[in-house]
């Protein structure tokens, strides 16, 4: 499968998006929904909800080939959260009797 062609800013795409998101998807969410993806075509409007992002995916571009998809996960301000690992103090090391 080729790359979809980017046919809107950055800046666009995630208004698009997020508007689709807020006004369609988020009104026919069940509590049920929390932590799955949401596939979403910012053209068509079309989306699709899975557990799997890539099913989401999947999915929509079977039924909207040329889709520009905005990803959104249910209940979350992120699709994924990449989080700096946190070093352990060398006094704590220290403490242990470790050098």
């Amino acid at each position: 499968m080729g790359s979809t062609k980017r046919r809107h800013s950055k800046q666009e795409f995630a208004q698009r998006g997020d508007a689709i998101y807020e006004n369609d998807v988020r009104p026919q969410l069940a509590p049920e929904d929390d932590g799955k993806f949401a596939a979403i075509g910012i053209e068509s409007g079309a989306y699709e909800i899975d557990s799997d992002e890539l099913e989401a995916c999947d999915r929509l571009r079977a039924r909207v080939p040329d889709a520009q998809i905005w990803m959104v996960r249910i209940g979350s301000r992120y699709v994924h959260r990449f989080r700096r690992r946190q070093r352990e103090s060398s006094a704590s090391s220290l403490a242990r009797g470790e050098e």
